[in-house]
């Protein structure tokens, strides 16, 4: 059965998680993954929804330098390091120790844990949970999106009510550091991006400790399960699994 979203005869191949990916049979639309929210709607005009999604990568920084940013820091505890241009909408959480490093927007309402390093080039809508000991650097992502604990975002996007669970990777760069490819209507597209970790859809899931390769993207309602590295393009409202055989046997030692 082919994934809803995708037609039939789609190509497929098997990845070593026993699970599989469809390449996209049509050019990939920002539009296709998410909606950016009002919250956000004073960048609107550096994200073109009708645009390939790995193109708003390189619009973070641009837009984030054509803000005006306030003249003066905002306050933060004494344990907070604060660097260069950042942005504090009404109601964020602090926590006693974090590290956030500008250029950044950070939505209203977002909470931001003990531990967490915002390494630059960072925007997110309103009610975002920016975990512990968690790193975000290079990625936009949109209102209510989690990604509250021991998280790497780093040249992602994420939709609308994503969620990342504990221990979640968007890996970012491959092992030989070529060039991200991704695979559209059989075909693969290079990016022109060394450095592109992951796009997910609104609404979209990651399970506990998977790891997202370079270039995947998850669908809008799509799921990856706990502890599994997955690669490609996943449907949306599809689940990645994989099924493993668990045997027991008596402790002699």
């Amino acid at each position: 059965m082919v994934p809803r979203g995708f037609p039939a005869g789609a190509p497929k191949k098997p990845l070593s998680t026993g699970a599989f990916f469809v390449h996209a049979p049509v050019p990939l639309k920002a539009s296709d993954y998410f909606t950016l929210p009002a919250s956000l709607a004073h960048f609107a005009p550096y994200f073109d929804a009708g645009a390939a999604p790995w193109e708003w990568l390189g619009q973070i920084a641009r837009a984030l330098s054509g803000h005006a940013f306030g003249k003066n820091p905002p306050k933060v505890p004494p344990g907070v390091h604060l660097e260069g241009l950042v942005h504090l909408g009404e109601g964020v959480q602090l926590p006693p120790f974090a590290t956030l490093i500008g250029p950044a927007w950070i939505g209203a309402g977002t909470q931001i844990r003990p531990g967490a390093f915002i390494r630059g080039n960072v925007i997110t809508g309103n009610g975002c949970v920016l975990g512990n000991a968690s790193e975000f650097k290079n990625c936009l992502l949109m209102d209510g999106v989690q990604a509250p604990h021991f998280n790497y975002v780093g040249d992602s996007i994420l939709g609308n009510r994503s969620h990342l669970g504990a221990g979640a990777i968007c890996s970012n760069l491959r092992l030989d550091q070529r060039h991200v490819f991704v695979q559209v209507a059989g075909a693969p597209v290079d990016t022109g991006l060394k450095k592109f970790g992951a796009v997910l859809g609104d609404d979209a899931e990651v399970g506990c400790n998977a790891v997202l390769n370079p270039g995947t993207f998850l669908g809008p309602r799509s799921l990856v399960m706990p502890a599994i590295a997955f690669g490609g393009i996943l449907a949306p409202a599809t689940i990645a699994r994989v099924r493993q055989q668990v045997t027991l046997v008596p402790r002699r030692f």
